[in-house]
């Protein structure tokens, strides 16, 4: 009965892979969004004003590090939690496939939710005078929260790894 059980669970790690693969087209949808972005730009190019353009470019790149940290997720939690990704050898592979464990994979995950709070925090910053400060100072607080969970992580891991 007990063997039963323990492969019981050690197969249900394969639900998690639909969840990988709904990640995937996360990313679909967000490469939409991109392009939808970039061609709303490029016909009015000349007619934006350099603050606009900085904002909109702001938001392309928020979307590239969301788009990274979904590969990654997607990636290596699949590698992690439910099977290795066999790569044929001919075929190019990710230089950090099969070595990003679970640790190392929340600190990546926590860089870059504070790179993209940052983004945000720019964009936020250059439309400051349509905004509250209050409002101002509530986006400073959370951008802070994320930083210091960051560095929190990032210590627990360091002295954990030391002991």
């Amino acid at each position: 009965m007990e063997k039963f059980f323990e492969n019981l669970m050690y197969s249900a790690r394969w639900i998690l892979a639909p969840i990988y693969l709904g990640l995937s087209l996360a990313l679909l949808a967000l490469a939409v969004k991109f392009f939808q972005e970039v061609f709303h730009l490029l016909p009015n190019i000349l007619a934006v004003a350099e603050a606009d353009l900085i904002l909109v470019v702001l938001s392309l790149v928020d979307m590239a590090l969301v788009g990274g940290l979904l590969v990654m997720v997607m990636i290596s939690g699949y590698e992690n939690f439910v099977s290795q990704l066999d790569i044929d050898e001919g075929k190019e592979k990710l230089s950090w496939l099969g070595k990003m464990d679970s640790s190392s994979l929340k600190m990546k995950v926590a860089a870059s939710i504070v790179a993209i709070s940052s983004i945000h925090l720019l964009k936020v910053f250059m439309n400051a005078i349509n905004i509250d400060n209050d409002k101002l100072m509530w986006y400073v607080i959370i951008h802070m929260t994320f930083v210091l969970s960051a560095f929190g992580m990032g210590l627990l891991d360091k002295l954990t790894h030391k002991s």
